[in-house]
């Protein structure tokens, strides 16, 4: 009984209707037509002109259907009404021209067996009442209704089996139609090989901006907390014979967390707003502006960075193509990170720009050692597994360059080499 009188039978009852009431523009515009080519008589007092107004009226439908917001407002309402899954509907107007056959072919379907519908749903229950209360009333008989009489001879009560009968085929053809519409909207209204490519597409580059912001946020307060901790564990030790230094360390811990707390709200605004054209709006140091304070941080955490810079012949960072300098900017952040985590002593900065051997083309070199901490003073132990340095590996292979992370010597080393391509802006 669901499947006649169920909620998704009544749904796909009234999208049927709705079905009739968009091909009413169309059919009223046939109607004129039709009317003016047989003379000039009104088409709808006519059944055979009428049907031909129908007719007339299904071809202009199919002509509109092929541009604008057909396919996305047919998707819509099949999704509502016709308990269709959304995954196999496709998204956004129709792309492709066998798309937009498709999406005629459906609205000129669903326009013709809604109208046909519509009619039946507004007839046959008015008959079916009269033929149901005929035997009742006796006064029924004797009224003229355009047909002819009812009263013909046979027996009356044989007229509400009829109205009956009626009736339940008016709910047979609702929920066949609507079943008939429901399994062809995926096949009319689903998406092409287009438009699969076109959401694989639009989803690979939101993962993308996504990965991009997780980058930034790993990369932005895991350096905070790496500093703010060494800080705070240093001011705490000299806390009473060196108030100076505890100034200096508690003013390093408020600008470290100012900068990141406001890296840490756009980032997260971005991501609130799932908004990928809005990507560069992410919060991008670089090396031309951001590298003194961020040596600056370090060193107030503690650490001692010797930091050698060869721009180039330039002498200026300025001069580097912008993404490669905010991904070399993050590259140094995570290696002074991953030393203050797990090194100890000294840490040796190297950052220079060369010729590549093998293509002559720039490329951007980083390079940084720091001695291993000893056994017993290790906080973490050191891998080449973290997070971070897979962000730093990912940030360089979007640029074509390799990074590099491991013991060499005596030391631990992370090198990076980035190409510098002049239109990488």
């Amino acid at each position: 009984m669901n499947l006649l009188f169920g909620a998704r039978a009544r749904l796909r009852w009234v999208h049927l209707i709705l079905g009739g009431a968009l091909l009413m523009p169309y059919f009223l515009l046939a109607q004129v037509g039709v009317g003016m080519a047989a003379g000039g008589v009104n088409a709808l007092s006519s059944f055979p002109l009428t049907l031909a107004a129908y007719a007339a009226a299904l071809p202009l439908a199919a002509v509109t259907a092929v541009y604008g917001l057909v396919r996305p407002l047919s998707v819509t309402a099949v999704r509502a009404m016709c308990a269709v899954p959304g995954e196999r509907l496709a998204e956004g107007p129709a792309r492709s021209w066998a798309a937009r056959g498709r999406t005629s072919a459906w609205w000129t379907l669903h326009l013709g067996v809604g109208a046909v519908l519509s009619g039946l749903t507004l007839a046959v229950p008015p008959m079916a009442v009269v033929l149901i209360a005929l035997p009742f009333v006796s006064g029924l008989r004797e009224v003229r209704l355009g047909l002819g009489w009812f009263s013909t001879g046979a027996d009356p009560y044989v007229a509400p089996l009829l109205g009956t009968g009626l009736l339940g085929g008016l709910v047979l053809c609702a929920a066949g139609a609507g079943a008939l519409l429901a399994r062809l909207a995926p096949v009319l209204l689903g998406p092409a090989a287009a438009d699969r490519l076109a959401a694989a597409e639009e989803r690979a580059a939101d993962l993308a901006v996504r990965n991009r912001l997780a980058r930034e946020l790993h990369d932005a307060v895991g350096h905070a907390l790496s500093a703010v901790t060494l800080q705070a564990a240093a001011a705490r030790r000299v806390l009473d014979s060196d108030p100076g230094f505890v100034r200096e360390a508690l003013a390093a811990i408020e600008d470290t967390t100012r900068r990141t707390v406001g890296e840490l709200d756009a980032v997260l605004g971005l991501l609130r707003d799932g908004d990928p054209a809005r990507q560069d709006a992410a919060p991008a140091p670089t090396l031309a502006a951001d590298l003194d304070g961020l040596l600056a941080r370090t060193g107030a955490a503690g650490t001692t960075v010797t930091a050698h810079q060869d721009p180039g012949p330039a002498r200026d960072w300025a001069g580097l193509p912008a993404i490669a300098s905010r991904e070399a900017y993050r590259i140094v952040q995570e290696g002074l990170s991953n030393a203050l985590r797990h090194g100890a002593g000294p840490v040796e900065l190297r950052i220079r720009v060369q010729d590549a051997a093998e293509t002559g083309h720039r490329e951007l070199e980083i390079t940084m050692t720091n001695p291993p901490a000893a056994p017993e003073g290790r906080r973490e132990p050191r891998t080449t597994g973290g997070r971070g340095l897979r962000g730093a590996a990912e940030r360089a292979a979007l640029l074509g360059g390799r990074v590099e992370a491991g013991p060499h010597g005596d030391r631990w080393r992370l090198r990076a080499v980035l190409p510098l391509a002049e239109d990488a802006r």
